[in-house]
């Protein structure tokens, strides 16, 4: 396999995922905000723009010419794009709606922003590489809880939702995807539960073995990206493989 991109990387996941691939002794390249605590020789390391502070898609083309540029020179094969964002502990304190009652605007928008918004922006920005590069894998982290056939427990509105038409989002770019590049393969992956920041609110009454530390989680996932297949592009897959229903 050739190199890594891990867009997110400073997650929890994210950071899974670069100490694996680094273990496997593939050269991993690093976008996020914040710089890494670990040091190797294979880690390339890229600071990302805020892209949740302009709504001006354009004024970031230059970031990504510059990003391709790198993708192509270390022949990146693998993408993960780790972005989401699910609460937020300080003031405005804003979590998941129990009830619709619940629901605001500031916690719609900023859920839509980070959950669908920017991880757009990453699929459009590499658009030209994923296009053109034989074999490409592009996964998306996504949810299970975005499968509107799978809502049995209702709340979590604004995140259900941002899911739900990050997945559609992917679905359709997988079609098109497919007219100039059949050979690439583009997906939504629900990682499992992990032991992350993100989940911490939310761990209470976990069915005993659900939880999953995120180096299980990064094991998981490449194992999944792995075995990906052309065929499977368009599909939301579970962190063990299996197809989800939308």
């Amino acid at each position: 396999m050739s190199a890594v991109l891990i867009i997110g990387a400073s997650s929890a996941i994210g950071q899974a995922l670069a100490m694996h691939y680094l273990q496997q002794g593939l050269p991993v390249i690093w976008l996020s905000r914040h710089s890494p605590e670990l040091r190797n020789p294979q880690l390339l390391v890229i600071q990302a723009p805020d892209l949740a502070q302009t709504a001006d898609w354009t004024l970031h083309q230059g970031f990504f010419s510059a990003l391709i540029s790198t993708l192509q020179q270390y022949q990146v094969g693998l993408v993960f794009n780790c972005i989401g964002w699910l609460h937020q502990q300080t003031e405005p304190k804003l979590s998941p709606e129990k009830s619709l009652s619940q629901s605001s605007a500031l916690l719609l928008r900023k859920t839509l922003q980070l959950n669908l918004e920017v991880p757009v922006m990453y699929l459009q920005g590499l658009w030209p590489y994923l296009t053109k590069t034989s074999a490409i894998r592009y996964l998306q982290l996504s949810a299970k809880v975005g499968s509107i056939s799978d809502n049995q427990l209702g709340g979590w509105y604004s995140y259900r939702s941002a899911k739900a038409a990050l997945n559609q989002w992917i679905k359709t770019a997988s079609i098109e995807l497919k007219r100039s590049n059949k050979t690439a393969a583009v997906v939504t992956l629900h990682p499992g539960t992990t032991d992350s920041a993100l989940s911490a609110p939310f761990q209470r009454n976990l069915p005993e073995g659900q939880l999953q530390t995120p180096a299980r989680t990064a094991q998981n996932l490449a194992q999944v990206a792995q075995q990906l297949q052309a065929e499977h592009s368009g599909l939301l897959l579970n962190w063990d493989g299996k197809v989800l229903s939308f």
